[in-house]
């Protein structure tokens, strides 16, 4: 049976969909990834400021609450709350090594900054990646909430990832680490002019 080849060349690059361009690296959808990113961070700081003033989140304590809650399988017919078992054992390992003590303020302060730095513009793209964390956390943790459209918004932001801080601080934080608006407009190739006397 002959082997299926794919032509690969070297040294080129498979170009995006036009709809993926316009969406992740026009500049002219800044606006719009401005107003996604503005939306999420209120909410991320809302939830931080929350937790950062809550002495139950900066010791821990809230936070192991919640997982021993969560960790427990119910009789049946009900359904636990964490669908996996996998994930449960994780959650079982930081409530047995007593990691409360860490994880509650670093979730507590994590989303404070996730929220600062996605309102401001700094390294949107590394934020929308620990917003997207805590999100896929909190849904396999069985907190549905807004998660999953958190979640969606931060791909998007992800994604976006070279203009959504466009209008913000990675203008200047981007240019300053070299990405990603290094060249300039791509204009359309003239046509040569012919020599004189030809």
């Amino acid at each position: 049976m002959a082997k299926l080849q794919i032509p690969v060349s070297k040294g080129r690059l498979i170009d995006e969909p036009p709809i993926a361009k316009f969406l992740f690296s026009d500049r002219r959808m800044a606006i719009f990834w401005v107003v996604v990113r503005v939306l999420i961070a209120i909410d991320w700081i809302n939830a931080g400021i929350h937790k950062v003033e809550d002495p139950a989140w900066l010791n821990g304590s809230a936070i192991k609450a919640f997982w021993a809650r969560i960790v427990v399988i119910p009789a049946a017919p009900a359904s636990p709350t964490i669908k996996f078992d996998w994930y449960r054992v994780f959650i079982n390992g930081l409530l047995n090594s007593g990691s409360h003590t860490w994880f509650g303020p670093l979730v507590a302060w994590g989303e404070l900054l996730i929220g600062i730095a996605l309102l401001i513009g700094a390294f949107t793209g590394i934020a929308a990646f620990f917003g997207a964390l805590l999100n896929w956390n909190f849904i396999m943790a069985g907190s549905a909430s807004t998660n999953g459209l958190l979640l969606i918004a931060a791909v998007g932001i992800m994604l976006a990832w070279k203009i959504a801080g466009y209008i913000g601080a990675d203008f200047f934080l981007l240019r300053l680490i070299g990405v990603p608006w290094k060249g300039e407009e791509v204009k359309p190739k003239e046509s040569p002019t012919p020599a004189a006397g030809k």
